[in-house]
């Protein structure tokens, strides 16, 4: 029987190299240095695009990641003195 030994590993290199590709273009194309210096506005244009990709498309990890990277240092630190 075909086997793959270690498969989830070259999914994980896939992903990644997926992940820097996109946030690669997106610095590119709205000119920042780092993807914490895009806007709401411009991650709103990134959700649209990645919702309009078709379901399979390998791309949408990559705007998933960014994403979501994005937002979990969006969130204010709260002061419980």
């Amino acid at each position: 029987m075909f086997e793959w030994h270690r498969i989830h590993k070259h999914e994980d290199n896939i992903e990644n190299d997926v992940t820097d590709r996109v946030f690669e273009y997106v610095c590119e194309y709205y000119e920042v240095e780092d993807i914490l210096d895009l806007t709401e506005e411009q991650i709103s244009e990134l959700e649209d695009f990645r919702d309009k990709l078709n379901e399979f498309s390998v791309m949408q990890i990559g705007f998933s990641n960014l994403i979501m990277q994005w937002e979990d240092n969006q969130i204010e630190p709260t002061n419980d003195n």
